[in-house]
């Protein structure tokens, strides 16, 4: 690989510095640093952060390969600024053994836009009935430390405490999809005012809050490590909290579209803006945003959910739940977080690469921009302002809920361990 100059770079958002990569490592971080040789990226007025990673995200491969496929998923992500995913284990088949973790590992080396690490499944075909080959797949060629039936709650308690009980011999971690089942039979949207209005059936927060004060006592009791999956709740914000204080080894993510939609997008009855966990309240929204800035929620994850248009364009009682975010995360944060005053450049870095990186164990990534370090790294330009179109996404998939929307920020660059994947805003 030849060396790559970024010129005048706002490093997390400080002061202009050159970065020089040289191979797959980070040579210099300076002022005036030489050219000679060098591939030149003049970077003035933008931002560099280190390679963004998603600790939530389904490629849908094998088995939903109409909807996303690794090699589309990830070149969504480079798209994004991302340089490590990790895919949720509810595939088809169900990626609950080593043979099928395995799969995914070797499709995301093969795809070459990002790593790609396969979580897998807490129960065998995500049933709730009986623990996964956990310990398989941890030593298995992929290494699996997050297990996740992600789209169904773990609501067994003695199951989740097995699972916490098993994990922690080998460091990992469980992260729970958190949905009281009993509670959100035939749910449709957020309980509240705005259901009540519309005649859908009501997905109360206690569904959820439930749930996570359940799972961070029962990994306080057996001493494990918990991460509560797009937590969408101002309640859930509280227990978090006061596990928090308590020292419960519990972490929580948050998504971009948690961060900026609310119920009232409800009255549109466009299957676009259905999700699992629901769109909540204006309230919720500012809790959650506040609570991501005091270090409350560790982490923004986009539960990257592609559908085909099929499962998407119908009435809304049969639309699939999800949407797409890799492409548009950065987008929002920013636009959520950074111009509100309520993160820094380096906070963003640290909520959406360096405690991702941690909580998941991604070799490599959530790396200081330092010398020395692997060169996974994204240039964002701060000062973009467009319109969000689906048509020119690197997903195979379009179900966006911010088509025609205004967002600020574009990643124009991202590298992987010192090669561009993404050049001026192109897929390399």
């Amino acid at each position: 690989m030849s060396k790559i100059l970024i010129r005048g770079a706002q490093v997390l958002g400080g002061e202009p510095q050159d970065v020089l990569i040289d191979g797959s490592e980070i040579a210099g971080v300076g002022q005036g640093l030489s050219a000679e040789g060098a591939d030149v990226v003049e970077a003035d007025g933008k931002i560099l952060l280190p390679g963004l990673v998603d600790l939530h995200t389904h490629l849908r491969e094998p088995g939903r390969e109409d909807s996303e496929t690794v090699l589309t998923g990830t070149r969504a992500a480079a798209s994004g600024g991302y340089t490590s995913v990790f895919a949720m284990a509810n595939t088809f088949p169900v990626a609950d053994t080593a043979g099928v973790v395995e799969q995914v590992y070797r499709l995301g080396k093969e795809s070459g836009y990002c790593d790609v690490q396969p979580i897998g499944a807490v129960t065998v075909g995500l049933e709730g009935r009986k623990l996964a080959e956990l310990g398989a797949m941890h030593e298995s060629a992929a290494g699996v430390t997050v297990f996740s039936d992600d789209g169904k709650c773990v609501d067994d308690a003695v199951i989740m405490r097995r699972a916490l009980e098993y994990v922690k011999a080998f460091g990992g971690v469980v992260a729970q999809h958190a949905q009281e089942p009993r509670l959100t039979e035939g749910a449709q949207m957020n309980e509240g005012v705005v259901s009540a209005e519309l005649g859908l059936g009501g997905w109360p927060a206690v569904a959820e809050e439930s749930i996570i004060a359940r799972d961070v006592l029962l990994a306080e009791h057996v001493g494990s490590r918990v991460h509560i999956c797009h937590l969408s709740t101002a309640g859930s914000v509280e227990i978090v909290r006061w596990a928090k204080s308590r020292g419960i080894d519990v972490t929580a993510e948050v998504t971009p579209h948690h961060l900026l939609l609310t119920d009232e997008l409800v009255r549109s009855y466009n299957p676009v803006y259905k999700v699992n966990p629901p769109l909540r309240t204006e309230r919720d929204v500012m809790a959650l945003r506040e609570a991501l800035a005091d270090g409350t929620i560790d982490i923004v994850a986009t539960d990257h959910a592609p559908h085909p248009h099929e499962d998407k364009d119908c009435e809304w009682a049969a639309a699939a739940m999800g949407m797409v975010g890799l492409e548009t995360a950065l987008s929002v944060v920013q636009h959520t977080m950074v111009d509100t005053g309520l993160l820094t450049w380096e906070g963003v870095a640290e909520r959406m690469s360096w405690a991702p990186a941690r909580i998941g164990r991604a070799a490599g990534h959530g790396r200081p921009v330092s010398a020395g370090e692997p060169a996974n790294l994204t240039l964002l330009d701060p000062a973009y302002r467009g319109s969000v179109d689906p048509a020119g996404f690197a997903s195979r998939s379009r179900n966006t809920p911010y088509e025609g929307r205004e967002l600020p920020g574009r990643v124009t660059h991202t590298w992987l361990r010192g090669r561009a994947t993404l050049v001026d805003g192109k897929l390399q």
